[in-house]
């Protein structure tokens, strides 16, 4: 928008005429001497002379121009006093007003009229709103910790529709098939809420913690494998939480969360509340522990990792049954706790050039951790693991894991089962063995883009039958329970980053040795927004 200001001037004809007369004349007068000039090569002192004056107009050129500006600012304050006050919005603090369009060098101010000083004021009036807008976008309330250091929510409102053929576990979260009709519903408890915090620097180290709950949590029930379900009945329920001090190459912390040697967890949206092949070789069990982890650097830009924790590893979920159908009470504490030793974990891991578990990656861990039962037996838990994960050509990726051990129910296998017993009914004596183990899973995901991902993948947790066939108890599937197999399938859809759809099916095959297997086919339809 043109500005214009108070003082009078020639009218823009007139100027041009004085401008550019004195050029016409001295063209038509001087012809000759004009060619003549134009002829003869210039000395060096005539071009120094030229120079000289090309530098002068310039200058004055821009004399002109901060004169146009100074008096435009001039103007501007003029103005800014006929407003009210509440008309113009103040500017935001450290916001610089936008520049006002400068006048062209041959253009002339005018005497202010009532059109022009709307115009003006027009103008300004819609600066004021555009800089109303954008203080309101950057005002936005902003969550505030005791701390001062910045806490950001994120979460994910997820919701599930389901269809099972035969019978399941859970009808939402199915991990198992047992015998009966199939069911058909829709939830929405395994929608997921969390926050993400950054601290002070300790140590040289940066400091962070984040946690994660869900509203899958169930009616304490003696600790049952299946317990009281309802679609409006939700219990908040802590999933995972982590605190640590992060060095270039060093991370010390404490967690909830799965084990270290079983990093890895197949990719699916309607299996969150247990992760995917829960129950059907995923090691994936909540459960404290504290540890360090450490990355040397190795030629061609990989690093080579050691992890260590103490880990408190929880009950099977058939151990308070096992408690509550003999003569002792149910245990205040854990088997693992009743040891009054730690169990410990560690793992080694060659990763790729990203430094990152999201790279190409092959591990090696272990695991080990005493039981003392309220039964007043002893056993020692241990596993050894093995994990990859590949990037391979168009786009394909493949990751998997394997486990061999003893008494795994606590880590999310065995059958549901640490050890089977049997006690004697005359003496009362319990006769406890803990249950050999073997197990593991693999996907393949093909990403076509970002937006859209295939996933296939296949679980296996597999106690061995022979111990459970001595101790197998008439009617008690659980406890029976020896294999359980999962094939899985879906396809994930993100129009928008926040977005997130998807199509699975799933096989799931449980084995008791006893009997046929119970199978079931699970579809499942997840919608998800992220924030």
């Amino acid at each position: 928008m043109r500005i214009y200001g108070y003082g009078s001037r020639p009218a823009p004809g007139a100027l041009r005429l004085a401008r550019v007369g004195p050029l016409i004349l001295a063209v038509f007068l001087c012809p000759a001497r004009w060619l003549a000039a134009q002829s003869t090569p210039p000395s060096v002192a005539q071009q120094m002379q030229k120079l000289a004056e090309a530098i002068a107009r310039t200058q004055s050129l821009l004399d002109e121009s901060q004169r146009q500006l100074d008096e435009m600012r001039r103007e501007l304050a003029a103005l800014e006093e006929q407003v009210s006050p509440g008309q113009i919005a103040p500017a935001a603090p450290g916001q610089a007003a936008a520049p006002a369009p400068l006048a062209s060098s041959s253009a002339e101010s005018a005497p202010p009229s009532s059109e022009s000083s709307s115009a003006s004021l027009d103008d300004l009036r819609e600066r004021a709103s555009y800089n109303q807008s954008q203080i309101a976008t950057l005002d936005q309330e902003k969550v505030e910790s005791e701390s001062k250091y910045p806490v950001r929510l994120t979460g994910l409102l997820l919701f599930n529709g389901f269809v099972n053929t035969r019978a399941v576990d859970q009808a939402a979260t199915p991990a198992v098939a047992i015998s009966g009709p199939g069911d058909t519903g829709a939830s929405m408890r395994q929608t997921l809420l969390g926050f993400d915090a950054r601290g002070p620097h300790l140590f040289g180290a940066r400091s962070f913690g984040d946690l994660r709950v869900d509203f899958n949590g169930f009616p304490a029930e003696g600790n049952t494998a299946s317990s009281y379900y309802n679609a409006n009945s939700t219990l908040l329920r802590l999933r995972t939480a982590h605190a640590a001090l992060l060095w270039s190459r060093t991370e010390a912390y404490f967690a909830l969360d799965r084990p270290i040697f079983s990093p890895d967890a197949p990719s699916s949206l309607t299996a969150v509340a247990e992760p995917p092949l829960a129950w059907s070789g995923n090691l994936w069990t909540w459960n404290p522990q504290v540890g360090a982890r450490q990355d040397v650097m190795l030629p061609a830009s990989r690093d080579l990792r050691f992890e260590a924790a103490l880990m408190d590893v929880g009950d099977a979920p058939l151990t308070a049954f096992a408690y509550s159908a003999s003569s002792s009470a149910p245990a205040p504490a854990s088997s693992a706790e009743q040891s009054r030793w730690p169990g410990v974990e560690a793992r080694m891991a060659l990763l790729g050039s990203e430094s990152d578990e999201q790279s190409s990656h092959f591990g090696a861990g272990g695991y080990f951790a005493p039981h003392h039962t309220a039964f007043g037996n002893s056993f020692d838990a241990w596993a050894a693991t093995l994990d990859a994960g590949l990037h391979l050509p168009a786009r394909l990726e493949a990751s998997a894991s394997a486990y061999r051990g003893l008494a795994l129910g606590g880590l999310g296998a065995g059958a549901y089962k640490d050890f089977l017993y049997y006690k004697a009914p005359i003496t009362g004596t319990v006769y406890l063995r803990a249950l050999d183990d073997v197990g593991g899973w693999a996907q393949l995901k093909e990403k076509f883009s970002q937006r859209i991902e295939l996933n296939g993948a296949f679980g296996i947790d597999n106690a061995f039958a022979g111990e459970v066939s001595r101790y197998a108890i008439a009617g008690n599937f659980y406890q029976n329970l020896a294999r359980n197999r999962t094939y899985t399938g879906n396809v994930i859809f993100s129009p928008i980053a926040y977005l997130l759809f998807s199509l699975e099916y799933r096989h799931i095959a449980s084995s008791p040795v006893e009997g046929s297997a119970a199978q079931s086919n699970v579809i499942g339809l997840a919608a998800g927004y992220k924030f």
